[in-house]
């Protein structure tokens, strides 16, 4: 989980600073991205560049802003277009991102030069994140109150606009429209545990740091089921925003609506940023809606980064004291800006793509299935609902024990599975990557998971020298609780030891407040 963090921490930021880009650029008289610039390819449209192909489509001619018959006019006295170019148009925001924010190259393969002002957009979201985490998670915490509201006010704002565009309701109809065919590719599986994964951050690690700042009757069970519904909703909610836009896109460019929908960070920055140059104060709406992406990066990015900070921090309490955190922040702040830097290139966004398909996608999948393995068969499933009745005051229905010990673990691998057979090149903008960079991208996610048996190798040479029994009976003894695990309290862990289930609850923990909040 340490590791999948830190590579998160590490792109995640990227994304943090092409929405600083925006939001200067929003500040800008007219919005950049609202015409073809001189950044612009000879596939930017302008509303002439459409009507113009679309006379073109039904063998006319463009003269003096009108399509004629090619047959039944005279030429000579008119004034007329004869457009060559290609019929594949781009919007304006799709060439301004890719030609004037990245001046992508033409493959992973071309790194290019260095973004400067990218550079300085990177930089700027470190800093933004030391000073949220240099205050502490409860000051932090605060700004959860507005970063989770004002997205919705914003989304239903776009929604509004959205539908009162031609072809919005295509974009809906298509996306409310099942296609059934694919749930038999194992690729829409994959991808959907992915995006699961991804929404609600299991085994990244952030989760379990944020809640050891919880109350211990915290009921976390609750907890987990309002996320849950809430995700979806908002999933869901957001895909209808997105949709309309993606529809009137499609009426725009004269294409299908398949070939216009496209994934990646370049999304938000293409078919977003398209829509708010139709409405009213059109700066007004660009800088709230990429204020709104900031809040929510943030979030996500804070998140993360104090899993970083509170994992070298209980590794290494001696950094405890002191201005030490602070300057381990900074450390871990840097280390992350120099190695991000890479994502700052002209092929930066290629490497982006990369870390964001293998960094933290199929790893959490094979992290999941341990988990549940190591919760539910080692750790034993009855003395987890222990654990968690203590807390709630009330036992969790038995499913849940057979979902960890049957089901997850088995769905987990299944997909995985399934998924490694029907393995597909990573692609970004219809571009292909080559074999090495997927080559890459699996050491990217191989180096995650290493870590579980590194670990356990680690443990096994280091009790070996001092254990008398079998090989055998070592592996159980490193498989079972410590004589100091439970909860951090004495009065939590003296319940807990009235409840029993075999294992050893004398209290040998200080009892310390840890960071700015005490965990209990």
């Amino acid at each position: 989980m340490f590791v999948v963090s830190v590579f998160i921490c590490i792109y995640y930021n990227m994304i943090i600073a092409y929405t600083l880009y925006y939001l200067f650029a929003s500040f800008a008289a007219n919005l950049p991205w609202a015409e073809c610039g001189e950044w612009a390819t000879e596939a930017c449209s302008t509303e002439t560049k459409v009507q113009i192909l679309k006379c073109k489509r039904y063998n006319g001619t463009w003269c003096d802003n009108q399509c004629v018959n090619a047959t039944a006019v005279d030429f000579s006295y008119m004034n007329c277009t004869f457009y060559n170019g290609t019929s594949k148009l781009k919007s304006p925001s799709d060439d301004y991102f890719h030609q004037s924010v990245l001046d992508i190259t033409d493959g992973i393969h071309t790194i290019g030069g260095i973004k400067w002002e990218l550079v300085g957009c990177l930089l700027l979201a470190w800093v933004l994140v030391c000073i949220c985490l240099a205050k502490g998670i409860k000051t932090s915490g605060k700004a959860v109150y507005f970063t989770a509201f004002f997205p919705y006010v914003v989304l239903l704002i776009l929604l509004i606009r959205g539908l009162t565009l031609p072809g919005a309701m295509n974009g809906i109809v298509y996306y409310l429209t099942p296609q059934w065919d694919k749930l038999g590719r194992a690729q829409v599986w994959g991808d959907a545990a992915v995006q699961i994964f991804f929404s609600l951050s299991p085994c990244w690690g952030g989760l379990i740091t944020l809640a050891s700042y919880n109350k211990f009757n915290n009921n976390a069970l609750m907890d987990a089921i309002i996320v849950s519904v809430l995700d979806s909703v908002t999933s869901v909610f957001a895909g209808l925003v997105i949709f309309s836009i993606i529809g009137y896109m499609a009426e725009v460019l004269e294409q299908p609506i398949k070939d216009v929908a496209t994934e990646g960070a370049g999304l938000a920055f293409v078919a977003y940023p398209d829509v708010v140059t139709k409405l009213p104060l059109s700066q007004l709406w660009s800088v709230l809606f990429f204020a709104m992406l900031i809040t929510l990066g943030l979030g996500t990015q804070i998140a993360t980064a104090t899993t970083v900070h509170t994992t070298l921090l209980d590794q290494f309490p001696q950094c405890r004291k002191g201005y030490r955190k602070t300057i381990l922040l900074v450390v871990i702040a840097v280390v992350c800006f120099l190695i991000g830097l890479i994502f700052c290139s002209q092929g930066g966004m290629y490497m982006l793509q990369l870390f964001d398909n293998y960094a933290a996608t199929y790893s959490l999948l094979f992290i999941g299935m341990i988990e549940c393995i190591g919760i539910a068969w080692v750790y034993g499933a009855d003395r987890f609902l222990t654990d968690i009745e203590l807390m709630l005051g009330s036992r969790p229905s038995n499913i849940w024990k057979y979902s960890w010990k049957f089901v997850a673990p088995v769905a987990l691998l299944a997909i995985l599975l399934f998924t490694a057979i029907d393995f597909k090149s990573t692609e970004y903008n219809k571009m292909k990557f080559p074999g090495w960079a997927d080559g890459v991208g699996s050491l990217i996610s191989i180096s995650s998971i290493s870590m579980i048996p590194i670990v356990a190798i680690i443990m096994v040479i280091r009790e070996r020298r001092k254990f008398s029994g079998t090989f055998m009976e070592l592996i159980k003894y490193l498989s079972k609780p410590l004589d100091t695990w439970g909860p951090y309290l004495k009065e939590h862990r003296a319940q807990r030891q009235m409840m029993g289930d075999g294992y050893n609850q004398e209290c040998q923990i200080p009892l310390k407040e840890q960071g700015d909040g005490q965990k209990v």
